[in-house]
């Protein structure tokens, strides 16, 4: 019998995930595993409960990523750090819950040689954006999250994070909260965790040319432009750019990785991410 996965969601109407599993079990060799789409309204999610248990494994997105804790029996540490999980795998009839949004940034950044110990500049921290802040800290680095007034909390919401998680106060003198318009001196990486320059205003830039030529690599959680205002401006400086798509099959492969402890080399997930990137585009 064929193992049977899915994504959880609503709405799930543009959801690249269906092709990016498709590809990745054919080059695991499991050509015949199903991939289905759980589009499940939110008042709904307890009726699904039942075919979700029905699967070897599956994948959690908006707004589950928090309400489906309270079916799962365990959660790996990283779910526990961010108290968000949206991948579960069904292993010797408990579901076991992971957040492979942090694995996923970190694995994107490692194959395009970006590290995270360096000076960096953040721009957002709400969502994902917190989660790759502390991870940043977590690995190191000293990084200046830039808010615009108001959305201070997100910001302070990581520091909380980088506290209950036991950072030393050294670790956490690495974290500083500025507004967007204070942005001052030079930094090893640029990360946009906002929504500026998604379609359909792509138009929008988070940050202007001038800081984005003060940085010696760009970051986009953004997929949709394949590449955003951003990304063009770094390149056009030649200043390496990684885009949000990088991140969403990373964060794939490392579910894979967790159901089945599949194994793929770094050209083959490197030539998936340009097929995708092509796919977004036509």
């Amino acid at each position: 019998m064929s193992e049977k996965y899915a994504i959880l969601g609503y709405p799930l109407k543009h959801t690249m995930s269906p092709p990016i599993h498709k590809k990745l079990f054919e080059l695991e060799g499991k050509a015949d595993a199903e991939y289905e789409i759980c589009e499940t309204e939110p008042e709904k999610l307890s009726e699904n409960a039942e075919y979700l248990n029905s699967l070897n494994g599956y994948n959690i997105t908006i707004p589950f990523k928090v309400d489906i804790i309270k079916y799962l029996d365990d959660m790996d540490a990283s779910a526990k750090r961010y108290g968000s999980v949206n991948c579960v795998v069904r292993r010797d009839g408990k579901n076991i819950g992971y957040n492979t949004d942090c694995y996923g940034f970190l694995r994107a950044l490692e194959a395009e040689g970006a590290k995270l110990d360096g000076k960096i500049l953040q721009i957002g921290c709400g969502g994902v954006g917190k989660m790759m802040a502390v991870e940043s800290v977590l690995h190191g680095a000293d990084i200046t999250v830039a808010v615009l007034p108001g959305f201070e909390n997100t910001a302070e919401a990581a520091v909380e994070e980088l506290i209950k998680n036991g950072c030393s106060e050294q670790d956490i003198s690495r974290f500083h909260i500025i507004h967007t318009d204070e942005i001052s001196g030079e930094f090893d990486l640029l990360i946009n965790a906002t929504p500026v320059g998604m379609f359909p205003k792509t138009d929008a830039c988070p940050v202007s040319e001038e800081i984005i030529t003060r940085c010696k690599c760009v970051f986009e959680v953004i997929y949709n432009p394949d590449k955003t205002k951003l990304m063009q401006i770094a390149e056009s400086h030649g200043i390496k750019a990684v885009g949000g798509m990088a991140m969403l099959v990373w964060q794939a492969v490392v579910a894979h990785e967790i159901w089945s402890g599949a194994k793929y080399n770094d050209t083959e997930i490197a030539q998936l991410i340009l097929d995708m990137r092509k796919a977004l585009s036509e």
